[in-house]
C-alpha cells in the first residue's frame, strides 16, 4: 500500500501551484459584453441631453465624450475599458441632470424672492 497522505510541507509546496493554476483559469475566462451598460449609459445621456445642455453643458460634453469612447472600446471588444466608461458617462449625465435641476431651482427661487421683494415694497407704500 501506498501512503496517500501529505506532510505539511507538501502541502505548503503545492498550494501556490494550485492558486497559481486557479488564477490562470480565472485569466483565460472572457469578459462578458458589457451591452447593459452601454445601453445604460447611452439613456442618461440621452435623457440629460434636454434640460442639461444649456444648464450642465461641461458635464453633459463629458458623458457624452465617455459614451462615445465606450461604444469605441466596445466595437474593439475591450470590454473592461468599455464597461468602465459606459458607467462613468452614465454617472456624469445623471450629475449634469443634477446641476440642470439646481440651476433652475435657484432661478425659481429668486424669482420668488423678487416676488416677496415686491409685495413688501408695495404693503410698505403709504
Amino acid at each position: 500500500m501506498t501512503n496517500t497522505t501529505r506532510t505539511p510541507r507538501q502541502w505548503l509546496l503545492t498550494a501556490p501551484l494550485a492558486v497559481a493554476a486557479l488564477a490562470l483559469l480565472g485569466a483565460c475566462a472572457s469578459t462578458p459584453p458589457p451591452t447593459a451598460e452601454i445601453a445604460v449609459g447611452r439613456a442618461s445621456v440621452e435623457r440629460a441631453s434636454g434640460p442639461a445642455a444649456a444648464e450642465a453643458p461641461v458635464e453633459l460634453a463629458a458623458a457624452r465624450d465617455k459614451i462615445t469612447r465606450a461604444n469605441a472600446a466596445f466595437a474593439k471588444e475591450d470590454y473592461d475599458l468599455a464597461r468602465r466608461l459606459a458607467v462613468e458617462a452614465d454617472a456624469d449625465a445623471t450629475l449634469a441632470e443634477a446641476q440642470s435641476r439646481s440651476v433652475r431651482s435657484d432661478r425659481a427661487l429668486a424669482e420668488v424672492r423678487e416676488g416677496i421683494r415686491m409685495l413688501r415694497t408695495e404693503m410698505a407704500r403709504p
